[in-house]
Order: C-alpha cells, then structure tokens, then sequence
C-alpha cells in the first residue's frame, strides 16, 4: 500500500468490510476500529461482527471500501483475512496498536488482519463525467448537502 492508500485510512472515519457467506449471499458491514498496520497488512478491531468472523472463517476473501465522504474518493482494497483471537502470541500487540490509535473503551474480542493483495481508486462519478471537478467543489458540495461547516 502507497502513502496515498495510508493517508486514505488514517482520514477515514468507517470502513466497509465485505465478506460471503457459506451459501456465496454477501455481507457488507460497518467498521469503526481500524488501521495500516504495515505495507501489506490491515488491522481491523472485532468489535461485534459475529458474521463477519463466520463468512471469513469460512472464506478468507474480503474487500474494504474506504471513502473520504467530503473529497468523495477513495479506495478498495481486496485481500486475504485471518482472525488473530486472543491464543495467538501477536494478539495483545495487535490489540495495544488498535487501542492506542482509538480507545480502549470498547472489547477487541478479536483482530482482523487482512494482507492486502489489489488496490483500487474509488473516484464519485462527477470526477469521470465532469473534468472541472475539483476536490474543493466536491467539499463545498458535501457540507452544503450533510449541512455542516470547516472548524
């Protein structure tokens, strides 16, 4: 992952973990703890995504969509997820670097970690359909339509 993806994560305020189920019927779910961990790796905090877990388990293929809803970019990252529970001897640093980044304040039953593999721009259309599109028009848009204002 390049510093542009890094930077896309760490601005982040959800990101959107997809996973497939044992009958191949997707789950797209919120995530609100996460992180670059290394070049390659995404920590993601099991907070409470019992299905997640399962359908990775089950099928380690996932894909995490990350969108700075202002600048309306972002990216897709696609890859391989394994559970890292509390038994693994990398979990309570896994744990204590999530924790540091957030809060503590919520139980990490387990870490998603997940090597990425592919990475992919996320671009809104009025950047495709509209070549005059700017990042700062786009800003200007998305506070006027969630109504609300820069510090």
């Amino acid at each position: 992952m390049d510093n542009r993806i890094k930077d896309c994560i760490d601005k982040s305020v959800l990101c959107w973990l997809a996973t497939v189920d044992g009958d191949h019927a997707p789950n797209v779910s919120p995530k609100e703890v996460f992180a670059f961990y290394n070049e390659k790796t995404l920590l993601i905090a099991n907070i409470a995504s019992p299905g997640s877990v399962r359908n990775i388990r089950n099928n380690p293929n996932v894909c995490v969509s990350l969108v700075d809803i202002f600048v309306q970019k972002g990216y897709k990252l696609k890859g391989t997820a394994k559970i890292i529970n509390n038994s693994d001897a990398s979990f309570p640093d896994k744990v204590k670097f999530l924790t540091e980044l957030f809060t503590d304040a919520f139980p990490i039953n387990e870490v998603i970690e997940i090597t990425v593999v592919k990475a992919a721009p996320i671009l809104a259309p009025s950047y495709l359909f509209f070549p005059d599109t700017t990042e700062s028009k786009q800003i200007e848009n998305a506070m006027g339509a969630y109504g609300v204002r820069p510090r």
